[in-house]
């Protein structure tokens, strides 16, 4: 399963390489503004600063709603670096944008997915990525894993090339369930990533040795 760190911030996502587990980032228009990000031309050289740092996919996400304005700004961000992943809304005009940009070599990213139904539309119009937000739908008391499933079993049953993405991963044993669940991708923060390193027999038994070490040594 690839990790995706989900932010802007520059120093997280380049802690995240440093980790040596990194495989791609997503963005959106939230996260830039978080870390200040306004205007276009500041939003499209942060979008490059990002493609600077990672060796993998980059996620970057149009504004417009509409099918024309969705391709003028997809193809825009196209241009910035080969490992931009144009994401697109899930509406109806999101999903001729991804078949647009599926039939000219762009890759895509359909986002805001929370049922199988939107998913086999994703795939059907030629998405690179899908993102299912589970943390989103475990909010109203839906089962996200249970979703990442559904869309695993069409997808294998017609062999779509669409790659999962799962989003709105908000802690370890979400990645984990994920994984279990046979989700192409995960994407989350940084401290769910570095959260799976965390366990309390590794610390005590590391803190033995060292003690050990000491005694030894002394």
């Amino acid at each position: 399963m690839k990790f995706f760190i989900d932010t802007a911030n520059l120093a997280q996502i380049k802690e995240a390489q440093d980790l040596g587990v990194l495989d791609g980032v997503t963005t959106n228009p939230s996260l830039m503004a978080k870390e200040g990000i306004t205007g276009k031309d500041n939003v499209l050289r942060h979008y490059k600063a990002i493609c600077d740092i990672v060796e993998g996919d980059v996620s970057a996400e149009v504004i417009a709603t509409d099918y024309e304005g969705m391709i003028r700004e997809g193809e825009e961000l196209a241009e910035l670096d080969d490992k931009i992943v144009v994401k697109i809304p899930m509406i109806k005009d999101g999903i001729k944008a991804l078949k647009y940009f599926s039939e000219r070599g762009i890759k895509t990213n359909c986002t805001l997915v929370f049922s199988a139904g939107q998913a086999l539309l994703a795939a059907k119009a030629g998405a690179t990525y899908v993102s299912p937000f589970i943390g989103r739908l475990d909010d109203i008391s839906f089962d996200g894993i249970e979703l990442i499933e559904q869309i695993r079993l069409i997808y294998d049953n017609y062999e779509f090339e669409t790659q999962i993405l799962a989003a709105s991963v908000r802690h370890p044993m979400h990645i984990i369930k994920c994984a279990e669940a046979a989700a192409d991708v995960m994407t989350g923060p940084l401290s769910a990533m570095l959260a799976l390193l965390k366990h309390p027999l590794t610390d005590s038994g590391l803190a033995q040795f060292l003690a050990d070490h000491a005694k030894v040594n002394s």
